[in-house]
C-alpha cells in the first residue's frame, strides 16, 4: 500500500471532507470493503448500539458511567461532537489522542483506495480501529442517523437499543414515524437483545425485533421503573430488581426513561464482572453529558444563569420547554437560538412557545448553515415573543449577557453548531 501524506489532524478533517460527492450517503458497502481491506475482525467484547431520535447521548453517557462504575474498560463512539472533533472516540473519561487518530486515518487512507468514503464513515472506521486497539470489557456505539443503513451498523450489537422515534432526517428515512421506525429497527440481530426506550414507539419496532428473532425488552412491559415520594426510584426488569436509586444526575423527566433504558442494556450483557446495585447508583450519580439541559449557575446573584441543550428537533424541543417549566426562573428567559437550514426550526420554535420571553437567532456556520435573520423570517408565524437577530454567537451572548440581570436565565439551543461555539464564548470569558 502506497503510504499516506503526513498531515496534521485539522488537515485530515479537511481533506475527508472533500472525499465523497455527498455529505450523507447512507449504505454499508463502502465500509465494509475497506474493512475486508484492512482485514478487520471485531474482537469478542459486547457491544451495545443505541439508536433513537432523540436521547441517545444520555443513554450512552450513562450506560458507560454504569460500567466505568462497576470497574469496566469502556470504550464509545458518538456522533456528532460538540468543541473538539476527539470527543467521538473515548476510552473511559478520555479523548482519544491525536496521534491515535492520526495513525487510524492513514491506515484507512492506505486502505481504502478508489473506495470514496463520507466524512462519517472515515470517524467509524476510525473509531473501529481505535477501540480494537484499546483492549476494552465492552464497546457503546452511537448510531449516526437512522439505523439499518449507518455505518455504526457494520457492527453486529450484542444489545441494540432504540431510545425514542420522532420526526427528524425525514429527507433519508421517510416521512412517517413508522418508516423512521423500520429504519431505526434495522440494528436488531438474531438472537441478541433488542431494548426499545419509549412507552411510545411505533408498532413496527417491536414488529421487527420480533421478526429477525430478537429477544424484546420493551419499557413499561419487560422492564419498567417506579418513581418514590423521597427522590429515589426503582428498577424493575427481567433479571434485576433495583431499589432505592438515586435520581439521575442529568435533569428532566425524561432521564428516568433514559436511565432506566441504559439499566435495561447493561442488564442484558454478558461481562467478564457481574454489575452490582452499587455500580448502577454511582453511575447514576457520575454521569455527565455536556449540552443536554446543562446548567452553569451564576458566580455572583446579579448575573443570570445558562441553561445549554443543543435541542434541534421539535420532540426534543418540547423536552426542553417541560424542563423549563419544572425549573422556572425568577425573572425572564432569554434564548439564544441557532438552527441548520435542513431542521424544522418552525416546529422547533412552536414546541418552545410560551418558555420564551425573548429570542436571539444567531448565524450557523458551514454548509447547512443559515443566517439569523433567515432563521428569523422562517420561524416569524410562531413566535410570541421579541425576537432580534445577529450574525454569530459570540455577538449573541454577549448582547444577552448585557441585557440580562438577576434571576434571569440565558438558554442556548437548537444545534450543535450553536451550543459549541457558546461554549467556547462562555470559557473565554470565565463564566
Amino acid at each position: 500500500m502506497e503510504r499516506p501524506v503526513a498531515r496534521t489532524l485539522a488537515e485530515w478533517l479537511d481533506h475527508q471532507a472533500g472525499q465523497h460527492p455527498r455529505a450523507i450517503d447512507l449504505g454499508l458497502g463502502r465500509l465494509n470493503e475497506v474493512l475486508a481491506r484492512l482485514e478487520w475482525r471485531r474482537p469478542p467484547v459486547s457491544v451495545v448500539t443505541v439508536a433513537g431520535t432523540n436521547g441517545k447521548g444520555s443513554v450512552v453517557a450513562t450506560c458507560a458511567a454504569i460500567l466505568a462504575a462497576a470497574g469496566l474498560r469502556i470504550g464509545t463512539f458518538t456522533s456528532p461532537h460538540l468543541r473538539d472533533y476527539r470527543e467521538r472516540i473515548r476510552i473511559g473519561d478520555q479523548l482519544v489522542d491525536e496521534h491515535s487518530l492520526i495513525g487510524a486515518f492513514e491506515r484507512i487512507e492506505a486502505a481504502r483506495g478508489e473506495v470514496g468514503l463520507t466524512f462519517f464513515e472515515y470517524n467509524t472506521l476510525a473509531a473501529l480501529l481505535i477501540l480494537e486497539q484499546a483492549r476494552l470489557d465492552a464497546w457503546i456505539l452511537e448510531v449516526g442517523m437512522g439505523g439499518r443503513l449507518d455505518a455504526v451498523n457494520v457492527v453486529d450489537a450484542d444489545v441494540a437499543v432504540v431510545v425514542s422515534i420522532g420526526f427528524d432526517h425525514m429527507q433519508f428515512l421517510g416521512q412517517s414515524l413508522e418508516s423512521i421506525g423500520r429504519e431505526k429497527a434495522g440494528i436488531f440481530r438474531r438472537g441478541k437483545t433488542a431494548i426499545l426506550g419509549s412507552r411510545r414507539m411505533p408498532a413496527v419496532v417491536a414488529s421487527t425485533a420480533l421478526r429477525v428473532g430478537a429477544a424484546l425488552r420493551r419499557l413499561g412491559t419487560e422492564f419498567d421503573y417506579a418513581r418514590a415520594a423521597d427522590d429515589t426510584w426503582a428498577y424493575h426488569g427481567p433479571r434485576w430488581d433495583l431499589a432505592s436509586l438515586p435520581p439521575p444526575s442529568l435533569r428532566g423527566a425524561t432521564q428516568y426513561d433514559n436511565a432506566a433504558t441504559a439499566i435495561a442494556a447493561v442488564e442484558a450483557l454478558e461481562l467478564r464482572a457481574p454489575v452490582r446495585a452499587a455500580a448502577v447508583a454511582e453511575g447514576l450519580r457520575a454521569v455527565r453529558l455536556v449540552g443536554r439541559f446543562q446548567a452553569i449557575e451564576p458566580k455572583s446573584p446579579d448575573r443570570p444563569q445558562w441553561i445549554l441543550d443543543v435541542a434541534h428537533n421539535p420532540d426534543a424541543a418540547r423536552v426542553l420547554a417541560e424542563n423549563l417549566r419544572a425549573w422556572p426562573a425568577s425573572g425572564r428567559t432569554l434564548a439564544i437560538c441557532g438552527i441548520l437550514t435542513d431542521k424544522d426550526a418552525a416546529g422547533i420554535v412552536a414546541a418552545l412557545r410560551g418558555a420564551i420571553d425573548a429570542w436571539l437567532f444567531v448565524t450557523t456556520e458551514g454548509d447547512r448553515g443559515t443566517s439569523g435573520q433567515a432563521l428569523a423570517a422562517r420561524v416569524a408565524p410562531q413566535l410570541a415573543a421579541p425576537s432580534s437577530t445577529y450574525d454569530s454567537i459570540d455577538s449573541a451572548c454577549a448582547a444577552a449577557i448585557d441585557g440580562a440581570g438577576a434571576g434571569d436565565r440565558i438558554v442556548v439551543c437548537g444545534s450543535f453548531h450553536t451550543v459549541g461555539p457558546a461554549l467556547d464564548w462562555l470559557e473565554a470569558q470565565g463564566i
